[in-house]
């Protein structure tokens, strides 16, 4: 909806912009034929001129270069030249403004040879009008070397001035395409990461449980039934992750923290690790499924970078702090899941931290907007 939204109102700038070029050069122009017309033969021709000008002006300021701008620049200089020969006029270099700045603007290479040419035709009608000694050398300069030039100026400015408002209106549906491609690449990036969680967290966990069921089998004095159980974990857990993978793919996921939080302790207790965990109060809502994540990658990095021993789990209302004393086994590899939920944080108002101190690594989540965790324990 929200492209919707600036579609429409970039049609709307391109129509006023359309509106307002076109009124600005006929009110000009029109006012210019009123004025230096000495006859109505003299008017039509002129005004031939100008409906030329307003043509291709006209389908230029709404974005479509007209392929008959050449054509239109040949007839307007035709009508300012016979003007201005024929009948004393100097009105019609008007319309020729209008066209030449369009086609200099929309073929730059051409601009120094309007240019070029329009300085020529200048001084090809001053020479003439010299020659013929109809007029005096003042009067003459005066008209067509310093008035007609002024003539000419507003159909360069107003063209100009429409000019840049195209090209704002351009810039806009640029950058709205630009932003359209940074929304699909958030997306995919947090499709990425949310996938990540999913199947690497599982993908560790199973490896972690068929090895304790392989040393459970090992050996005179194996376990077959423990065993057997693990690896039921692990089929259930496989399961369990397609379910949320599909979830995932039809943007239904919703992490449990409750259901983490327990996932979490069973994991660090098969794996030998003791844990303890302590809540002050029911995780919010609102913060649930973010410190969920932010749980499940924690326990990622432990399983798989720290040689922890003991693990403590602090929970309050809007807080998580996971802290392991294993910390000279986790690298800074171990961090780049939790960038990724740091940046998540930030965009929703909360803030992760990462700390390494005196053999303790610690893992800090809150959401300051609501009650902040008090408790952490400083182990």
């Amino acid at each position: 909806m929200t492209g919707e939204r600036a579609g429409a109102t970039q049609s709307r700038l391109r129509l006023l912009n359309l509106r307002t070029v076109m009124g600005s050069i006929s009110a000009v122009g029109a006012l210019l034929v009123a004025i230096d017309a000495g006859s109505w033969q003299v008017a039509v021709v002129l005004a031939a001129g100008l409906v030329t000008a307003l043509l291709v002006a006209g389908q230029w300021a709404v974005g479509r270069y007209s392929p008959y701008a050449f054509s239109g620049l040949a007839v307007t200089a035709a009508v300012w030249v016979a003007g201005a020969l024929a009948a004393d006029v100097p009105t019609g270099v008007y319309a020729f403004a209008v066209v030449a700045t369009v086609i200099a603007y929309e073929v730059p290479r051409l601009r120094r040879a309007v240019a070029v040419g329009s300085g020529a035709a200048v001084v090809a009608v001053v020479a003439v009008k010299l020659a013929t000694g109809s007029e005096g050398v003042t009067e003459v300069l005066l008209r067509y070397a310093v008035v007609m030039p002024c003539i000419a100026t507003p159909g360069v400015v107003l063209t100009a001035l429409a000019y840049a408002v195209h090209d704002v209106i351009g810039e806009l549906e640029r950058a709205q395409e630009r932003e359209a491609e940074l929304a699909v690449m958030r997306e995919r990036v947090r499709f990425a990461g949310d996938l990540h969680d999913i199947q690497g967290h599982t993908l560790h966990v199973v490896r972690l449980k068929v090895a304790l069921a392989k040393r459970l089998l090992d050996g005179g004095h194996g376990d077959p039934v423990r065993a057997g159980e693990e690896l039921d974990e692990v089929h259930g857990l496989v399961g369990d992750t397609i379910a949320r993978t599909k979830e995932l793919a039809y943007a239904q996921r919703r992490l449990n923290f409750s259901a983490e939080l327990e996932n979490a302790k069973n994991l660090f207790e098969a794996a030998g690790i003791r844990v303890e965990v302590e809540r002050t109060g029911e995780v919010d809502a609102r913060a649930g499924e973010r410190l969920g994540q932010v749980l499940r990658e924690a326990t990622t990095n432990i399983l798989r970078h720290a040689e922890a021993g003991h693990v403590w789990i602090t929970v309050s209302e809007a807080g998580l702090t996971v802290a392991n004393d294993g910390a000279d086994g986790v690298g800074t590899a171990a961090l780049g899941g939790l960038a990724v939920l740091r940046d998540r944080l930030a965009a929703e108002g909360g803030e992760l931290t990462v700390e390494q101190k005196d053999g303790v690594f610690r893992t800090a989540a809150a959401f300051p907007g609501a009650p902040a965790q008090e408790r952490a324990t400083d182990r």
